[in-house]
């Protein structure tokens, strides 16, 4: 995977399309591109609406913290979803009305099909079509209640790729975090600098 040094056996490889996009879900859609990147994910498409302050705000992310995590804007939907299909991908919604992946073995077939992953997730109500054989090769709930997308992001990564996205190594990071049980530590340049380092 382009984002991950030393860590082949994430596979498949996962892209994040993000539907539904609105100005005032700008650091929602933030977030999510942030957890896909922090979690495995290669990549963030935000259908259908060009917002490039977003694009920006988390390449600058990926330039500091490092990967090659990729963000595209204004791409539609459909034509995304019937190019991933055409080169044999698999497309993944991420819904609350879909199966269980605690209860139904829908990871252990996502893992199978051995494709690389659409992750579709949404903002607003989604289209009907979602749903679809047309669309979705799976429809995957984390739980069946409401809750944010970006929890349902996390858990489906983490579930997914079982806890092994958190081990990796981001190539060419500024920064990168120096785990303490006290204060935070970020070492900079390979250099040790302490932020906040007095802290809880």
């Amino acid at each position: 995977m382009r984002a991950l040094k030393s860590m082949v056996e994430l596979v498949p490889e996962i892209v994040v399309l993000r539907w539904g996009h609105r100005p005032r879900d700008f650091r929602v859609t933030a977030h999510v591109g942030l957890t896909a990147r922090a979690l495995g994910a290669s990549g963030l498409i935000l259908s259908d609406i060009q917002d490039f302050d977003l694009q920006r705000n988390i390449l600058n992310v990926v330039k500091n913290w490092g990967g090659s995590f990729f963000v595209q804007v204004g791409r539609p939907w459909k034509e995304t979803v019937q190019e991933w299909k055409k080169n044999r991908g698999a497309i993944v919604h991420l819904t609350m009305y879909g199966e269980n992946l605690e209860t139904s073995d829908v990871l252990d077939r996502i893992r199978k099909s051995s494709k690389n992953i659409l992750l579709l997730v949404g903002s607003q109500k989604v289209p009907a079509e979602f749903y679809s054989r047309d669309i979705s090769d799976f429809n995957v709930a984390v739980g069946s209640q409401p809750h944010s997308e970006v929890a349902a992001l996390a858990v489906f990564l983490d579930r997914l790729y079982k806890g092994k996205e958190l081990k990796r190594k981001f190539e060419d990071a500024k920064l990168s975090v120096m785990p303490s049980r006290r204060g935070k530590r970020v070492i900079e340049n390979e250099k040790s600098c302490e932020k906040c380092a007095s802290g809880p």
